[in-house]
């Protein structure tokens, strides 16, 4: 994080729950890239951190936040439910949108999602539900099959990042975008796993994620 980046602590009230993030809005910020985390993750994660850091550098503000509560996170370590429960992930996301669309600071700011694993459904649905604020997707390792039902629906440039080792994601993530019918690509990390855990490729997936979000969320600008 630079120096002159400003992180806040912050809570967002979604979905019957309180949930705790960090907004980061780097001086002169051209907009802010909300994060869906995937699987037994949350704010903390430190390959969303690692790519929240490389957007920061490319001068893009993100709000990391728990689509779990601190009770319903304990509970999915044992069941494993939560984390599938897309419709309810959805949902706070969806609060998340509305947070940043009304809070003084990013109320003006392009928004863009940036999913991983099955947070990637979520933010799909999400991308979905709200099309005329969600500007640009990004999916790392992503569950877009758990989404089917909207893609159709997602107008927002739509980039699907899958580890070249990561076979039956491909096939998932390749299934999905035949039915997006917004502009997109899959492009594949030739070398990587499912986690992106090989030297070079979680950077390489962060300047992948930067590029995306960069040129979607200036184009609103400019059209601003």
């Amino acid at each position: 994080m630079g120096a002159r980046d400003q992180a806040t602590g912050i809570t967002i009230a979604a979905a019957g729950a309180a949930l705790e993030g960090i907004l980061t809005l780097p001086q002169g910020t051209s907009g802010v890239v909300a994060f869906a985390h995937g699987s037994g993750s949350s704010r903390f994660s430190p390959r969303n951190r690692y790519v929240a850091d490389i957007l920061h550098d490319g001068g893009l503000g993100t709000l990391l936040f728990d689509l779990l509560t601190a009770g319903e996170q304990a509970i999915d370590e044992l069941t494993r439910e939560l984390r599938f429960d897309i419709d309810l992930l959805t949902r706070r996301l969806i609060g998340a949108i509305d947070w940043l669309s009304s809070e003084t600071s990013t109320a003006g700011l392009p928004i863009g999602l940036f999913g991983a694993s099955t947070g990637a459904a979520a933010a799909l649905r999400a991308a979905a539900a709200r099309a005329d604020r969600v500007a640009a997707v990004v999916s790392r390792g992503g569950r877009p099959d758990l989404a089917m039902d909207a893609l159709s629906q997602v107008r927002a440039p739509t980039l699907l990042i899958v580890g070249g080792l990561d076979g039956p994601v491909i096939k998932m993530n390749r299934a999905a975008a035949a039915r997006l019918e917004t502009e997109h690509r899959v492009e594949i990390v030739e070398g990587a796993t499912h986690l992106f855990e090989e030297p070079g490729k979680l950077e390489e997936v962060a300047r992948l994620a930067r590029d995306w979000f960069r040129r979607y969320l200036a184009a609103v600008n400019r059209k601003t």
